[in-house]
């Protein structure tokens, strides 16, 4: 599911119906064109549905060429904002979720003093619980 942006707000790209399929959790990407994040989604869903484990703290490849993505679980005060489908599938935040992190274009990520305020914006971090994403 994809999310245009909104003023300020950037777009996302959910997925509905992972835990209930591979028991994987469900996943995020925040900030990326439509194109890019469904591709990232559904290349997502094809590692778990092929029994790949995918762990919060561990960096992957082959998810946006040229850069590895970071995998972080989702704060469940997020879920809201970011899973309303899930929240509904699930009956309630009765579900797992990741998000996949990537840096810019020059290999910076959203939680490094080089990155810009922008970025942080644009993408921000999930794992920390809700209206604090830009906080140090």
């Amino acid at each position: 599911m994809h999310i245009t942006a909104e003023g300020d707000l950037p777009p996302f790209t959910f997925s509905v119906g992972i835990s209930r399929t591979s028991s994987a959790p469900e996943v995020v990407v925040v900030g990326l064109k439509q194109p890019i994040s469904h591709f990232v989604v559904n290349e997502y869903n094809r590692r778990v549905r092929e029994n790949e484990i995918l762990a919060a703290g561990q960096r992957y490849s082959g998810f946006i060429e040229g850069f590895d993505v970071l995998a972080e679980s989702v704060h469940i005060s997020n879920y809201d904002e970011y899973f309303g489908y899930n929240l509904w599938l699930y009956k309630g935040p009765n579900f797992q979720a990741l998000q996949l992190v990537y840096p810019n274009t020059s290999g910076t990520w959203p939680w490094e003093e080089a990155a810009s305020e922008w970025f942080r914006t644009w993408q921000p971090l999930l794992g920390q619980p809700a209206g604090t994403q830009g906080a140090a």
